[in-house]
Order: structure tokens, then sequence, then C-alpha cells
């Protein structure tokens, strides 16, 4: 059966932050836990938030690593637990919303965090327990703050998704102020998250029509300003359009991804290092020209469908064109041309295969892939 849900709140503006003291208020948050990394707090973003909630007894964990594992959900917990919390707000990239999301889970759930994995079939098991949370990104990539999942790293090394109704944040506050101090590479790289976030859930077969649509809309906003907003950083109307095509992504993506996503869950597990929207852009050429010959998205005309969106007109073999289309514009961003330049090397072939074949992401691929796939689509992506 297929499923269409869409709950949370969502404050998108320039100056959305100074509606934060209110927002608390009326969620009956008064001991917030702030969940947020280093790098915000020495970029000035934690100081900006917390003026905002001066009056409010806060504590704050700023230990947040760029790919959240159950070390740090279990120190952020600590703190949740001695302060006597009431709610959380996540300041931050994805790393820190899917963070808090874990803290919001493992205080209101007994038990070790694997528990609640997708693919461990642990969603069933997450309850209207959490504590609300409000999700407030720095970022325009991940679009956490309007999904019902979450990217954790386990105590056992794997990266595992978790997702639950129950997880998405109550309001999402979504100032595009916040990202302007990204530095261009970072601008590009969560950019290119929320085009490969578009672009998978646009050719995962599963049916929800609304999806589609924000999606495709999401792919023509995110492709038609990721250069301006990278390349220039003070464009305040290219800020505002990777920040809706972020959130864009994120609605539709309850639809599932696919292969690119399986794959750089898989290989963020084994080198933690690397950064998760680079991996997508890296991984997104192969995987396009791999789908295309998939019946449905011929019959849908879904691949001429996202060459259009991206202005490549109506090209007889759109997937070859949108490939490398999107390599072209990953030199442009300065992101890495293939994976052996972000330092992969062939004999992590195996453990990235076998991850990608057990991540939930694997199932949602319009075209189920083999381990021989993976393989090949590695080797394509070196």
């Amino acid at each position: 059966m297929n499923t269409i849900h869409y709950l949370t709140r969502i404050l998108i503006d320039y100056g959305a932050l100074k509606a934060l003291k209110q927002e608390c208020a009326t969620l009956g948050m008064g001991r917030p836990l702030v969940v947020t990394d280093a790098g915000i707090r020495s970029l000035g973003l934690l100081a900006k938030l917390l003026y905002e909630i001066e009056d409010l007894e806060f504590v704050v964990f700023d230990q947040t690593p760029s790919n959240p594992n159950e070390a740090s959900v279990l120190a952020a917990k600590a703190l949740y637990l001695k302060h006597h919390c009431d709610g959380i707000i996540a300041l931050g990239g994805g790393s820190c919303i899917d963070c808090a999301k874990g803290v919001a889970l493992m205080v209101s759930h007994p038990g070790e965090l694997k528990t609640y994995a997708t693919i461990e079939n642990g969603s069933q098991l997450i309850t209207d327990r959490v504590p609300q949370l409000i999700a407030i990104p720095t970022t325009a990539g991940t679009g956490s703050e309007v999904a019902r999942g979450a990217i954790l790293i386990v105590a056992d090394g794997r990266k595992l998704g978790f997702h639950s109704w129950h997880l998405m944040p109550k309001l999402a506050l979504m100032d595009p102020e916040l990202t302007m101090s990204m530095p261009p590479v970072l601008t590009a790289a969560t950019g290119m998250d929320a085009v490969a976030h578009c672009m998978e859930t646009f050719m995962s077969s599963a049916f929800n029509p609304p999806a589609d649509g924000i999606a495709l809309d999401g792919l023509e906003r995110g492709w038609r300003y990721i250069e301006k907003a990278s390349l220039n950083p003070d464009n305040r109307e290219a800020r505002l359009h990777m920040m809706s095509a972020s959130m864009q992504g994120a609605m539709a993506f309850q639809k599932g991804l696919g292969c690119v996503h399986s794959l750089s869950h898989s290989l963020g597990g084994v080198n933690p290092k690397l950064h998760h929207g680079t991996l997508n852009a890296l991984f997104l050429p192969a995987v396009v020209q791999f789908n295309q010959k998939d019946p449905t998205l011929q019959s849908q005309n879904k691949m001429q469908r996202m060459a259009y969106a991206m202005g490549l007109g109506h090209p007889a073999n759109a997937g070859q064109d949108i490939a490398q289309a999107i390599k072209e514009m990953s030199e442009r961003l300065g992101l890495p041309k293939g994976l052996k330049d972000y330092g992969v090397q062939t004999q992590q072939f195996a453990s990235i295969v076998s991850g990608a074949m057990k991540d939930h992401c694997h199932l949602t691929n319009p075209i189920r892939a083999s381990e021989e796939d993976y393989k090949g689509l590695l080797l394509q992506s070196m």
C-alpha cells in the first residue's frame, strides 16, 4: 500500500530564526537541548540561535561528528537526561539534525540504537513517546528537517537508516541567511545532495504523484541555482531556491531512493570522513545510465522529463545526456571527478557492495541491482 504523508510545519524565509522563541512557547518547550557541532559554533551561528532563546533554560551539545554515530547520540542523550530537557532544537546540516533524531529516539526508547534500524525491522518499534524536535538547517542539501528518517553509524560500524513518522521534526525553521556562511565547495556538495534526492526519488517506481511533482520542481530549482549559490555566496535569491530544493527533495523521498544512496551510505560507513553529498554526485551519473533501461521510466518518459527540467531539451538519449551534464556540473563546482580522486580504492569494493545490498535504499531503485551491477557502478564511478 502506498502511503503519502506530509506533517512538518515549515517556516521558510529570511529572518525565520527570529520566530524561534515564540515557536518554542507554542510547543511548550522551555528547557531545550540544542544539538549542533563545533563548526556551527565557530561560524557564530549558534550564538545567533542562543540570542533568540536566551530566556530559556537551554543546554548545548556541540560535538556532532560529520557522520553522526551512536557514541555522539548517547553523549547528547546523557545531557538531555541530566538537565531534564523537554525538547530538542537541531541547528546545522543533516548530520546535526540526524543526530538530534537519534537523541529523540534514545531518550524515549530502551535498548541499543540498532534495535530501531529500518533494516532490522525496528521502525515499528518507534512510538510517539519521542520528544518534540525543531530543526533549523544551516545547509541546503539533506532536507532532514522535513524527513522521517535519520542516517546514523551504530556501534558495530554499520551506517543504517532509521525511519518513522514519529521522528519527523514538528517544525522546520528554514532561514537562508544561515546558509550564506558555507564555503563554496560545501554549498556545491550539499546542493548536489539535494539534486540527487530529487532525481532518485523521481526515478523510483513507487506510486506517489505528489512526490513526483515536488521532486521534478525541486530538480529544476536546484539545477538552475546551484552554480549561482556556489560561485556567488551572497546571492540571496539562489540561497532561497537551494533551500527550497533541499526541502523538496526530502519531502519527495518518502517515496524511496535507490542505488546512489545505497552506495553512498555503504561507502560512508566504510570511510566516515567522506562527505555524503559529494558521494551522491559521484555515483549519480552511473546510476542514471543504469536506470534508463527500466521499462516504467521509459513508458512515463521520466528521463526526458528530468532532462527538460535541467534545461537539456528533449534529447533522444536522455540518460546519457543527463549523466554527462552532472559530470560537467560537478567539475565546474570543483567537486572530485571520480571516486579515485576522492581516495576510494578498488580493494574496498567488496565491503561497499556488501553494505549496499543490505541498505534500505537498495529495495526502492527502479531496477534491482545485483552484486555485479554494484561492482560495475563502482568501476564506472572511479
